[in-house]
C-alpha cells in the first residue's frame, strides 16, 4: 500500500512529461514546420500556392494543433493534483487559465480550415475575384495568428501560477519555478504587445525563447525525475494537517 502511494505521484509525473513533450513537439511542428515553410509574409499569392501545393501537410499541421490541445487536458488535470497540495485555490486558478487558453485556441483552428474551404470550392473562387480572394485568406491567416497571441495571454496567467506553486512545493526544484514564472511574463507581454503595438512585435517575439526553455525543461523533469517523494510526502501531511484544523 504504502509503494502504491509512492508510484502514485511520479506514474501521474511522467505521464504529465509524456504529454508535456508531445505538445512541445506538435507545437513546434504545426507553428514552424508546417506554417512556416508554407506562409510567405507580405506574398499573398506565394502563400496561396503554397497552400494550393500542399493541403495535406496544412491539415497535417491542424490535426497536429488539435492532437496537442487533447493532450493538454491530461498535463492540466495531473499539474492540478500535483500542485493543489501546494496552494490549492491557486491550482485551480491556474487550471481555470489553461482551460480558456486551450478552448481560445481550439476555436481559432477554424482559421486554418476556412482557407482550405475557399480553395477547395469552385463556385467560390468563380464567384470571387482572384486578388480578393487571396486578401481574404491572408486575413484569416492573420486573424488566426492574433487569436494565437490571446490564447497565450491565458497561458501565461497559467505559467505565473504554476512557476509560483513550483517555487513553494519544494518537490520540484526552484529554479524551473522561476524559469515557469518567467515565461508567464514573457507569454503576457508578446502578446499584449502584438495586439497593442504590432508595428514591435517582431522586436519582441524573440523573448519566446525563454518559454521554450523552461516548459521543455518541466516537461524533461517530469518525465525523468519527477517529484521527490519525501518532500511531496512532507508537504500532502502539511496539507492534511491544515484541513483537519
Amino acid at each position: 500500500m504504502e509503494m502504491q502511494k509512492q508510484l502514485a505521484p511520479q506514474m501521474y509525473a511522467r505521464i504529465a512529461g509524456i504529454c508535456y513533450l508531445l505538445i512541445i513537439l506538435l507545437g513546434i511542428f504545426g507553428q514552424l514546420v508546417v506554417r512556416g515553410s508554407l506562409l510567405v509574409p507580405g506574398d499573398a499569392a506565394a502563400t496561396i500556392a503554397n497552400l494550393t501545393a500542399s493541403p495535406l501537410l496544412w491539415r497535417l499541421g491542424i490535426i497536429g494543433d488539435i492532437a496537442m490541445h487533447l493532450l493538454d487536458i491530461p498535463v492540466m488535470i495531473i499539474l492540478y493534483l500535483l500542485l493543489s497540495t501546494v496552494n490549492k485555490s491557486v491550482a485551480l486558478m491556474g487550471l481555470a487559465f489553461n482551460l480558456i487558453q486551450t478552448a481560445v485556441l481550439a476555436t481559432n483552428k477554424l482559421a486554418l480550415m476556412v482557407p482550405l474551404i475557399m480553395l477547395g470550392s469552385t463556385e467560390y473562387q468563380a464567384a470571387t475575384e482572384t486578388h480578393a480572394l487571396h486578401e481574404q485568406i491572408m486575413l484569416l491567416i492573420e486573424v488566426h495568428n492574433y487569436g494565437f497571441g490571446l490564447g497565450l495571454i491565458f497561458f501565461g496567467c497559467t505559467c505565473l501560477a504554476y512557476g509560483y506553486l513550483i517555487i513553494k512545493s519544494n518537490y520540484f526544484p526552484t529554479l524551473i519555478g522561476i524559469l515557469m514564472a518567467a515565461a508567464g511574463l514573457c507569454y503576457v507581454i508578446n502578446s499584449v504587445v502584438l495586439i497593442v503595438a504590432p508595428a514591435v512585435s517582431s522586436f519582441v517575439f524573440p523573448i519566446l525563447g525563454i518559454c521554450l526553455l523552461a516548459e521543455l525543461s518541466f516537461s524533461l523533469w517530469l518525465l525523468i525525475k519527477g517529484v521527490n517523494l519525501s518532500a511531496w510526502e512532507n508537504r500532502l501531511k502539511k496539507s492534511a494537517g491544515f484541513k483537519s484544523l
